[in-house]
């Protein structure tokens, strides 16, 4: 079987069940269950603390797991991204009391509080700056003020919680994040097993069931041209004929998030019946 490490709590959690359920395995349905059996798909679940996950598939425990690239590079292990998953995503910065930095230079000789040592430490040295990183487990806003850091390394969405606590975040992004697939680095592009070539489809296939629809219309048999090429589809379109010879009917896959201005543009062509309908699952 293959054996695939999913996050058990936190914000990676409950987006992987979904997507692995979308994709066709099977899901726990008690959080308390740790290992899950798939014997109908040859896979079997183990649900980890997502910090640990890469720590398990570098030692080769598991043969591929969920976690997000900033617990990844984090863990030092012998692990390595295979795939992105397009889901909780996130921003690595460095902040500082508000007009006291302005760049990287700046940091060092101070004091960096961060819950993630590991790539902080590797960030500052690849930059040339010395400095003394400090670990905590959580609160990282809360270092300064309380007086045992000068500067905070920490996950930014919308900078609220740094800013109430007189926070400003300064210089380029440290990294962005993103939940990801990952394996042992041991195992190469081309040996790759056929239960994780299975896994990585699946999971595409959800990926572009996700940001593709269908988009179904009719239009005048002499438009034909200047209809398609407005959606020329992954592939290419199919165009039927319709009972009406003069029209045809024209289907293709589209992007969901320009569907409306397609339609718009469609109508203006010449299209009509312009239909569009959601993608469950596929394969490319």
């Amino acid at each position: 079987m293959l054996r695939i490490a999913v996050p058990n709590k936190g914000s990676l959690s409950e987006p992987a069940v979904d997507m692995l359920r979308e994709a066709g395995y099977r899901q726990r349905r008690d959080t308390r269950e740790l290992v899950l059996a798939d014997p109908d798909n040859d896979v079997e679940f183990f649900f980890l603390r997502p910090r640990d996950i890469a720590v398990y598939v570098g030692t080769g425990t598991v043969d591929a797991g969920i976690t997000g690239r900033d617990l990844l590079l984090d863990s030092g292990a012998e692990a390595v991204e295979h795939m992105q998953l397009g889901f909780a995503g996130s921003t690595f910065r460095y902040a500082a009391p508000v007009g006291t930095i302005t760049s990287l230079d700046q940091v060092d000789g101070l004091r960096v509080a961060t819950s993630y040592e590991v790539l902080v430490e590797n960030h500052l040295r690849a930059n040339g700056v010395t400095a003394s990183v400090v670990h905590l487990d959580g609160a990282v806003e809360s270092a300064v003020q309380l007086g045992i850091a000068d500067v905070v390394a920490d996950v930014v969405s919308t900078g609220t919680t740094l800013r109430g606590a007189g926070l400003e975040v300064f210089g380029e992004p440290i990294l962005k994040s993103e939940a990801v697939l990952i394996r042992p680095a041991s195992v190469t592009d081309d040996a790759v097993s056929a239960g994780l070539e299975t896994l990585t489809r699946r999971l595409l296939g959800v990926l572009t069931a996700r940001q593709y629809v269908l988009m179904d219309y009719d239009v005048p048999a002499h438009l034909v041209e200047a209809a398609v090429a407005l959606t020329p589809g992954l592939e290419s379109p199919t165009v039927s004929p319709l009972h009406d010879r003069d029209w045809a009917a024209v289907r293709a896959m589209v992007r969901r998030d320009q569907t409306n201005k397609l339609m718009d543009a469609l109508y203006e062509v010449g299209a009509r019946a312009i239909l569009v309908t959601s993608i469950h699952a596929c394969r490319l």
